[in-house]
C-alpha cells in the first residue's frame, strides 16, 4: 500500500511541474507578444500622425486627378488628329499581291501520319 501512495505523489508532483512548465512556456511568449504589439502600436501612432498631415492635401489631391481625368478624352481625341495629320499615306498599287502565308504552301500532317500522300 505504501508502494501505491508513493506512485501516486510522484505522479502528482510530475503533473505539477509538467503544469508549471506549460505555464512558464505560455507566460514567455504572451510577454512577447505583448511587446511586439506594443511596438506595432507605437507604429501605428506613427502612421497617424503622419496621415494627420497629409489629410487636408488629399481634398485638393482629388480634385486636380478629376480635372485630368476629364481632360483626357480630349487630349486623346487632339493626339489622334495630330498624328493623323502628319502621317504619310503610302500609295496603293493597282492590283494588291494576292496574300499568301509566310511559311508557303500549307499541308496537313495528318495524312502523313495515316500514310496517305494526296495527288500533286
Amino acid at each position: 500500500m505504501t508502494l501505491l501512495v508513493i506512485l501516486t505523489v510522484v505522479d502528482v508532483v510530475l503533473l505539477i511541474a509538467g503544469l508549471a512548465f506549460y505555464l512558464f512556456w505560455v507566460g514567455t511568449l504572451l510577454t512577447r507578444i505583448a511587446g511586439n504589439l506594443e511596438e506595432c502600436a507605437e507604429l501605428v501612432r506613427t502612421i497617424v500622425g503622419h496621415a494627420e498631415l497629409i489629410g487636408p492635401g488629399v481634398a485638393h489631391i482629388n480634385q486636380t486627378g478629376g480635372v485630368v481625368a476629364g481632360a483626357l478624352p480630349l487630349l486623346y481625341e487632339m493626339a489622334e488628329g495630330i498624328v493623323v495629320g502628319v502621317t504619310p499615306v503610302p500609295e496603293q498599287p493597282a492590283h494588291p499581291p494576292t496574300a499568301r502565308p509566310a511559311s508557303g504552301r500549307r499541308r496537313s500532317r495528318l495524312h502523313d501520319a495515316v500514310g496517305f500522300a494526296p495527288p500533286k
